[in-house]
This record gives C-alpha cells, sequence and structure tokens, in this order.
C-alpha cells in the first residue's frame, strides 16, 4: 500500500522545479484587514488554536536516500510557531505601495525545505488603519484551491472567533524516520503500487466494452493535450526572457459585480472576461513598449482544479494538488475589446469539448509511476519547453466576509509562482463581490510592471464600456495610501526605466482620455471609494456572488 504521506508525481515536480534554478515555487497572498493590528503573540496563539485542522503544516521532508523514491512529509521534532509567524512594520507612509515593495522582497525568498513549508508575516501598521497578513506556502504542500479552504479554517466567517475543538492529546511529533526505513519503504512500494494495476486489467475482463471506451477517450484526451503544446509552441515574448531571484509585485482590486454584467452582456464565461481583460492589458502594454502585435497570439496556462466537491467541504481539507492545466489563447492583437472577448469564449469552448484538462490530468496519474529520476529530468525539460507564455490563474475565493480576530479582511490577492524563463505571472481571486489580481514579475526583466497594472484598469473599463455597463469609481477601499494611487505612482517610475518612452507617453495619454470619456475617477486624486451598503446585521450587501467563477 503507497504511504499516505508521500508527495504525489505532482507535488514532487514543484519541488525539481526549484531545483538549480532561481524559481521559487510558493504560492502566496496579501491580505489587507481594517482596525488595528492584533500582537504578535495573539496571532501565534490564534494560528495554533486552528494549527491542528492543517497538520501538514507541522511537517517538514524526509528524503529517500540515493533518490530511489518521492519524499515524504514527517513530523517536525524541532517546530517553532515563532519561525514561520513573522511581524514586520511599514516604513511611512505605510501605503499600498510599500506593501508591495515589502511582498516584493519577500516573495523573492525561497523556503527552506529544512522546515515546513509556509511563512506567515504580520505588517502591524498601515495608513487608514489598516493592517496586513502576507502568507507564503510552497507549491507542494497546497494549491490554489485547498489554499482557499486552509483560509476558511483559519479566519472565521464572522466576527467573534469560533471556537475549534482542541485535540484529545497535546500534538508531539513522530520520531524522524531513519534513512534505512525510508529506503526501504520506498523500494516495497515499487513492488506492491503497481499491482493496482492488476485489478485494473481485472475490470477490463469484467466490463471489456466500458474498459474499452474509457481507455479511448483517455488517450484521446492525452493526445489533445500534447498537440496543443507540440502544433503550436508559445510565440516568443518580453515575458520569457531568464528570470533571476528577485520579485517584483502588485495587485488591483476589481468589481466582481461589473465583472458578471459585462459576461451577461456579451456572453462567455467569467473565467472568459478575466482573460480578456488581461489580452487587452498585455496588448496594450506591448503596443506601448513599441512590439508589433498584429496578429500575435501568446498562450496561457490556465489551472484547472480537479478537486471534488466532498473535498472542498470537508472540514480538515486534503491538502496537495490536485490541478490539470489548459492553453488558453490570449490574442492580445485585437484590440476590440468585444472581438477580443468572442474570440477567447469560442476558443476556450474548443478547449474545453477537446478534454484538454481531462488529458493534463492524465499525464500527471501516469506521472504516479515513474522514477524520481525521471521525474527530476522531466520537470527541468518542462521548464525548458515553450508551451506557455505565462499563467493566469482565477480561483473562486470565498463569497463571504472573513475575519481575523475580529478584524474584517478588506481585500486579498494572490501570488502565482514564477517558473523558468516565465518573468510574468497573473493570479486572480474572488473575495465577497470582488477580484483581487496579483501580477508577480521578475524585477528585472519587467521594470515597468505598474504600467501593466495601469493597463489592465483601462482594459477592464473598455469591456465595460463595450457592455454599456455605467463607469465606477476607483476601487480604493475608502483609504489613503489606496492601490490606485501608488499604481500611478509606479507607472512614473516604469516610464523613467522602461524602452519607448515617446509610447509610454502616448498611453498616459491615452489613459487620461479614457477617463474623460467614461467620467471614472482617477485613482491618483484621492478620493475615497464610496462605502459599501450594510445590512441589518452588518454585513454587506453585495448580493450572493457564484460559489463558483464560471
Amino acid at each position: 500500500m503507497a504511504n499516505p504521506d508521500r508527495l504525489s508525481a505532482l507535488d514532487s515536480t514543484f519541488l525539481h522545479l526549484e531545483d538549480d534554478s532561481t524559481a521559487h515555487m510558493h504560492v502566496a497572498s496579501v491580505m489587507v484587514f481594517e482596525g488595528k493590528a492584533p500582537t504578535p503573540q495573539e496571532l501565534v496563539d490564534h494560528i495554533l488554536s486552528r494549527l491542528h485542522l492543517v497538520p501538514r503544516y507541522r511537517q517538514r521532508l524526509a528524503y529517500v536516500p540515493l533518490g530511489q523514491g518521492r519524499p515524504v512529509w514527517t513530523d517536525d521534532p524541532h517546530f517553532n510557531p515563532r519561525y514561520h509567524i513573522r511581524h514586520t512594520a511599514l516604513p511611512r507612509p505605510a501605503d499600498d505601495a510599500a506593501l508591495k515593495q515589502l511582498a516584493g522582497r519577500l516573495f523573492s525568498q525561497r523556503l527552506d525545505r529544512s522546515k515546513p513549508l509556509w511563512e506567515i508575516w504580520l505588517v502591524q501598521r498601515m495608513a487608514g488603519e489598516r493592517f496586513a497578513l502576507i502568507a507564503k506556502t510552497h507549491h507542494a504542500l497546497v494549491d490554489g484551491i485547498s489554499g482557499v479552504d486552509i483560509t476558511t479554517v483559519l479566519f472565521d466567517a464572522s466576527p467573534e472567533p469560533m471556537a475549534t475543538g482542541r485535540p484529545p492529546v497535546p500534538w508531539t511529533a513522530r520520531p524522524l524516520p531513519g534513512s534505512a526505513k525510508l529506503l526501504g519503504e520506498a523500494l516495497l512500494e515499487r513492488t506492491t503500487v503497481p499491482g493496482e494495476m492488476g485489478r485494473g486489467a481485472r475490470a477490463l475482463l469484467r466490463a471489456p466494452r466500458r474498459a474499452v471506451s474509457q481507455l479511448k477517450d483517455g488517450i484521446a484526451s492525452i493526445g489533445a493535450t500534447a498537440l496543443a503544446g507540440i502544433n503550436a509552441p508559445a510565440p516568443p515574448s518580453p515575458f520569457n526572457v531568464d528570470i533571476g531571484p528577485h520579485r517584483r509585485y502588485t495587485f488591483h482590486d476589481a468589481d466582481l459585480a461589473q465583472f458578471k454584467a459585462i459576461k451577461d452582456t456579451l456572453g462567455g464565461t467569467l473565467n472568459d472576461v478575466v482573460l480578456a481583460s488581461v489580452s487587452l492589458a498585455l496588448g496594450r502594454y506591448l503596443r506601448g513598449q513599441g512590439e508589433n502585435t498584429e496578429g500575435l497570439v501568446l498562450k496561457a496556462m490556465v489551472p484547472v482544479s480537479v478537486r471534488t466537491d466532498s473535498d472542498r467541504k470537508s472540514r480538515t481539507p486534503a491538502l496537495g494538488n490536485q490541478v490539470a492545466a489548459m492553453w488558453a489563447p490570449l490574442p492580445v492583437g485585437v484590440e476590440d475589446p468585444g472581438d477580443c472577448l468572442r474570440q477567447i469564449s469560442i476558443e476556450m469552448e474548443n478547449l474545453k469539448e477537446s478534454g484538454q484538462a481531462v488529458g493534463a490530468q492524465a499525464l500527471v496519474n501516469l506521472a504516479g509511476f515513474a522514477p524520481p529520476t525521471i521525474l527530476s529530468q522531466a520537470a527541468r525539460l518542462q521548464a525548458r519547453q515553450r508551451f506557455f507564455n505565462l499563467v493566469v490563474t482565477n480561483v473562486p475565493g470565498p463569497q463571504f466576509p472573513l475575519y481575523l480576530l475580529g478584524h474584517r479582511l478588506q481585500v486579498l490577492y494572490p501570488v502565482v509562482p514564477l517558473a523558468r524563463r516565465q518573468a510574468l505571472g497573473i493570479a486572480v481571486m474572488s473575495y465577497d463581490g470582488h477580484l483581487g489580481f496579483g501580477l508577480l514579475a521578475d524585477y528585472d526583466a519587467l521594470p515597468g510592471l505598474e504600467g501593466i497594472v495601469r493597463d489592465l484598469r483601462l482594459a477592464i473599463a473598455s469591456l465595460a464600456r463595450a457592455a454599456g455597463i455605467p463607469a465606477k469609481r476607483s476601487q480604493a477601499r475608502g483609504t489613503p495610501g489606496h492601490a490606485g494611487a501608488s499604481e500611478n505612482n509606479g507607472a512614473k517610475s516604469s516610464r523613467k526605466v522602461a524602452a519607448g518612452g515617446r509610447a509610454n507617453g502616448s498611453r498616459a495619454n491615452g489613459a487620461k482620455s479614457a477617463k474623460r470619456k467614461t467620467g471614472t475617477a482617477s485613482p491618483a486624486n484621492g478620493k475615497p471609494r464610496r462605502r459599501t451598503p450594510t445590512s441589518a446585521n452588518g454585513r454587506a450587501s453585495l448580493g450572493k456572488p457564484p460559489a463558483v467563477q464560471s
């Protein structure tokens, strides 16, 4: 029987992607809360009271000698919560620009594999009576969907913290397995796990027609996945260059209701509207850098969750990665927002019918039978292929307010890691009526990252105009030093270092004209966003967003 604590093939691949490279395979989030921050000790005590619900957070990796098996999770006998739960403060004015800079530095640091693979940073003071948490977890431990589940475990759905049952016996670390035990278990699994394939053969004899049909469908799906990367490799772009260890990070807060209205008017799914916004923004940015985008179609790798509903509803979520992938087109050469969304909607529907996601998951399952040395080489080979230009992931988050020790979570911005020769990654997460866009970039390859965020705001506004939706105020959350102001400042600095200064200047003029046409308040004018109306029970009366982003 397989060891349940052994890493899956996909989890192990995320470790190999870091080997001999400048890639950091941690997922992360930046969360901003209302009010005065709790003390570091209060935060430590609160997290420790919930940590038994996610036991992996007390475990570290144990490696099989001679590389004869994938690593296993084992209790860390030296677990120290204060190593993982840290605190810091921002320099004045402690605004969003300072938060972005801090996040970029933290995301530039690789997690220590000799300890449990997570960190939570408490940012104690921010302008506007706010504080923040910056959380990092290695991709080998958790994927985006299960990461949301962990958030709902560690936080509360009401201002009053929910009492959680304490384990009957206080936690004590199990002894670390010795080298002989690790090697013996790995070699034993090699002889017993393939026995599962024997049961598959017996099933084939019992129900041959159904088995042959499933096999044929599976092969067709795998073929669709492989051909998508081989027949149409991703084109060269400024986003596909050698990257270093340092990162830039920025974010944008969008309105979920606006995206739903665009979807309802122009067609497609919510995810299609997100991809169209990204495509239009990247097209603007590339043209501003003097790139020729005529007929250019970038390829985005879009992770697709294959986690079951029972996994999501579990009080103690199963950690680990349960994701597949699809290659989504980004027609950056199409400037008309309606045409861009229509093209993406048609292509995404075709991709779903082709079975790409099913094929990708089948390939991941097959990798489970590969020896670790082959997995390591395959991961390095995968990183060198040009199957996609960037990752764009859209994860449905909690559609209700979350609280930490009585403090309401205002906004949440996700982070997706960069692989080799991937200088830009875009993560999107919905939360309580908002869409948080988080953009992570290589520090040296994309000095003009704030310009992409400005182009993203313009792209969203153009889609809204195409749908006939009235312009909305900037999502400033009613606080000083909000994201829009810092993005404007970052855009000014990016124009100094980015090539094609005249093109950038024209893009800035275009931004001004777009504001005049739409009547949208400038994000740098310091005007706070109007407060969200609340119902009698104090919760935001934004309506009930969809449980999933479709």
